[in-house]
């Protein structure tokens, strides 16, 4: 079985080059993140979007899109929260396109050891949300998906470091009780119990860096969390076959 994970798309349609170049593919996740570019324009980038969920609809692969803050943020039931890009003027057309396809969204899918989410699951965020007995690795996916479908505000960022404590904005996310489209890796990785450190690998987007790296630092470090968030960089996105993880590039 063969999948590929794509970083966070902000408009661009690389992942179209992706998916031609893969089409021995399985299964392609998305990462999240499908709008707000400085230099893409607002119907592009909404144009884009329906192309993906077409795609989703119209292939015999499966397609997980996974969802992000830059698109999380246009909930109608959120409201405009300061966010790096959003796009006031543009947001009566992002956000009713967003609600009549957040059937196509979700929080967080796990294939194996493998978890995907846009930017972490924090072992803190899930003791704060639904307890610290409330939760296991073998359900925090559903878990993840059924609060967001259900209680979508529970993943509000930029307000509130922890949903019960209420405690202190925090506008960039390094907290460890921020949310899985929140969090940065620094916090994720101090953050995270022997448990969910040790039973996932991890596969990320939200922090761009400058190279998907699979032999380097985060090697180094166990192995167990891969930042994928390289389209505008190198265009490299990540491979998974048989358990063995490779590199892919558009360039």
């Amino acid at each position: 079985m063969k999948t590929i994970a794509i970083g966070d798309v902000h408009g661009r349609s690389l992942w179209k080059l992706i998916v031609h170049q893969e089409q021995d593919a399985d299964r392609f996740i998305f990462i999240g993140d499908y709008f707000d570019s400085f230099n893409i324009k607002g119907e592009e980038q909404l144009n884009n979007f329906l192309d993906i969920i077409e795609f989703k609809k119209s292939t015999d692969k499966e397609v997980i899109m996974l969802i992000g803050n830059h698109d999380y943020h246009y909930f109608p039931e959120v409201g405009e929260n300061g966010t790096s890009g959003y796009q006031s003027v543009f947001s009566h057309q992002i956000k009713p396109t967003i609600d009549a396809n957040r059937e196509h969204l979700q929080m967080a899918y796990q294939f194996n050891e493998f978890l995907f989410s846009h930017a972490g699951v924090s072992s803190a965020f899930m003791d704060s949300v639904f307890g610290a007995d409330g939760w296991k690795v073998e359900t925090m996916v559903e878990q993840l998906n059924e609060q967001f479908k259900y209680k979508p505000l529970t993943f509000q960022f930029g307000t509130a470091v922890s949903i019960k404590k209420m405690s202190y904005l925090d506008p960039y996310g390094d907290n460890e009780e921020q949310s899985p489209i929140w969090i940065r890796p620094r916090s994720l990785m101090a953050a995270n119990r022997e448990t969910l450190r040790t039973q996932v690998i991890q596969v990320v987007g939200h922090t761009a860096v400058r190279k998907l790296d699979i032999d380097g630092a985060m090697k180094a470090a166990g192995g167990r969390y891969y930042l994928i968030d390289c389209q505008e960089t190198t265009g490299e996105y990540l491979i998974i076959q048989d358990g063995e993880l490779s590199v892919g590039t558009t360039r």
